[in-house]
C-alpha cells in the first residue's frame, strides 16, 4: 500500500503538461500490446490521413513507440527534460509551454511527412531536450559508464549513441534542428541579436491556460538579453534628464 501511495504521489507531482504527454505516450504505446489497436494505425502515413481522414495519426505518430527498453528510456527522457523545462523557463506559463510543444509537434510532423519517418517520438523528445540543454549549456551531465560533459552536448551524445546502437540518427537529428529553430526564434534572435520575437504564443491560449502565480522556480531560465552598445550611456543620460539641471561639482561657486 505504501509503494502504491508513493507512486501516486510521484505521478501527481509531475507538472500538468508533462504529465499529459507522459501519460498519453504510455497509453498509445501500450494499446497495440493490449490488442486494442494495430501499430500500423498509429504511425505517420500520409495516404490514410488524406484518403481515409485518419487525422489521429498526426498526434499518435509522436506518442507511439514499440514497447521495449527504448520506450522506457524515452519515457524517462520525457519525464526528466520536459519536467525541467516546464518548471523552469515555463514555470507558471502553461500557455507558453503548450505553444512550445505544439510548435515542436507541428515541425516534427512536417519533417516526418517530407522524409517519410513514421515514428516521431525520438524527434519530439530531442527537440525538448535540446531547448533545455541550450538554456543550461554549462550544467554538467552524467551519462553511461561515468562519462561527464556539459549539457549543451547531451542531444548530440544521445544521437551518436542511437546511431551506434541502431544505425539510424535521422529522426534524432531532425529533432535537434527543430529544437534549435524554436530556441533561435524565441530566445537567441530576440535577445542576442536584438531582433523581433518572430514566434509568439497566440492570445487565445492564455484564455484556456492562464498564467499561474507560483513561487517555485528551477534552473533553466531564459538567457539574459545582451545590452546593446551605448545602452548604458543612454540610460545614464535619461537619468540626468529626469532630475533636470546641469549639475555642479561640490565646492564650485
Amino acid at each position: 500500500m505504501s509503494a502504491t501511495n508513493d507512486l501516486g504521489q510521484w505521478y501527481k507531482s509531475i507538472p500538468k503538461m508533462t504529465r499529459a504527454w507522459f501519460t498519453a505516450s504510455i497509453v498509445v504505446s501500450f494499446a497495440p500490446r493490449l490488442g486494442l489497436v494495430r501499430p500500423h494505425n498509429l504511425i505517420l502515413l500520409l495516404t490514410p490521413i488524406i484518403k481515409n481522414f485518419q487525422i489521429w495519426r498526426l498526434l499518435t505518430a509522436v506518442l507511439f513507440y514499440p514497447v521495449g527498453f527504448n520506450l522506457l528510456i524515452n519515457l524517462f527522457f520525457i519525464y526528466q527534460y520536459s519536467t525541467r523545462l516546464e518548471t523552469s523557463t515555463f514555470n507558471g506559463k502553461p500557455a507558453d509551454y503548450v505553444f512550445c510543444l505544439s510548435f515542436l509537434w507541428l515541425c516534427n510532423i512536417i519533417v516526418g511527412i517530407i522524409l517519410t519517418m513514421p515514428v516521431l517520438m525520438d524527434g519530439m523528445i530531442l527537440s525538448v531536450m535540446y531547448i533545455w540543454c541550450q538554456l543550461n549549456k554549462e550544467t554538467m551531465m552524467s551519462f553511461w559508464f561515468g562519462m561527464q560533459f556539459k549539457a549543451m552536448y547531451m542531444p548530440w551524445v544521445i544521437m551518436l549513441f542511437n546511431w551506434i546502437m541502431t544505425g539510424s540518427f535521422l529522426t534524432q537529428l531532425c529533432g535537434i534542428v527543430i529544437g534549435h529553430l524554436y530556441f533561435f526564434l524565441v530566445f537567441k534572435y530576440p535577445q542576442d541579436f536584438g531582433g523581433a520575437r518572430l514566434l509568439q504564443t497566440p492570445s487565445f491560449l492564455y484564455r484556456y491556460f492562464p498564467n499561474e502565480q507560483t513561487g517555485i522556480s528551477g534552473f533553466g531560465s531564459a538567457p539574459i538579453p545582451r545590452q546593446q552598445p551605448g545602452a548604458a550611456d543612454a540610460n545614464a543620460n535619461a537619468g540626468r534628464r529626469i532630475f533636470g539641471g546641469q549639475g555642479h561639482v561640490l565646492g564650485d561657486r
